[in-house]
């Protein structure tokens, strides 16, 4: 039996401290918004019959929508209860590819800080447990930046080659959905 260590439930789980667990509350909100905004991308590239871009885009969200699972587990394997808050509907005026993969860079930068927010909140807590998940969500944030700025570079080299932009379109559209 171990004693129980401060901070600590019955169970021996580590609390999280309450500032902290609201700002991860708060991530899995921003998550889950981040997926819905990837849903209306998703949209808008189907109206444009770009059919492999608007498979890019729904794989993102899904992709939002498991980052925002592995906040929750978090959240619950610490014992602590998940908080989703309101999530407002997406901007709409997406104009262009470029436009819409502009916003979608917008999106992950907007994400990423949040993460390093939370990776300074959790250091200056002490929270060590949530370190190595978060150190995990600032190497993923890096790659999703790097990932949509490379299809914003080909999508200006394209100009206004539309058949270039139709074998980008089906390039997109082999994306295999990562498991994360």
């Amino acid at each position: 039996m171990h004693p129980r260590r401060q901070g600590s439930d019955s169970l021996g789980q580590m609390k999280m401290p309450e500032p902290l667990a609201q700002a991860f509350n708060r991530q899995v909100t921003l998550e889950l918004a981040s997926s819905i905004a990837y849903v209306q991308l998703s949209a808008y590239f189907e109206s444009v019959d770009l059919p492999g871009m608007a498979s890019w885009m729904r794989a993102q969200a899904g992709e939002e929508r498991q980052h925002a699972d592995r906040f929750m587990r978090h959240l619950i394997d610490r014992g602590t209860e998940v908080r989703i808050g309101a999530i407002p509907a997406p901007e709409h005026g997406i104009a262009s590819p470029l436009s819409a993969f502009q916003e979608a860079l917008e999106q992950e930068r907007n994400v990423s800080e949040a993460i390093r927010d939370l990776y300074r909140l959790a250091n200056e807590a002490g929270d060590i447990d949530a370190l190595p998940l978060l150190q995990w969500f600032v190497a993923e944030q890096i790659e999703e930046e790097a990932s949509v700025n490379e299809i914003i570079a080909q999508i200006r080299r394209l100009g206004e080659d539309g058949s270039a932009l139709l074998i980008l379109d089906r390039e997109l559209g082999q994306r295999q959905t990562a498991v994360g």
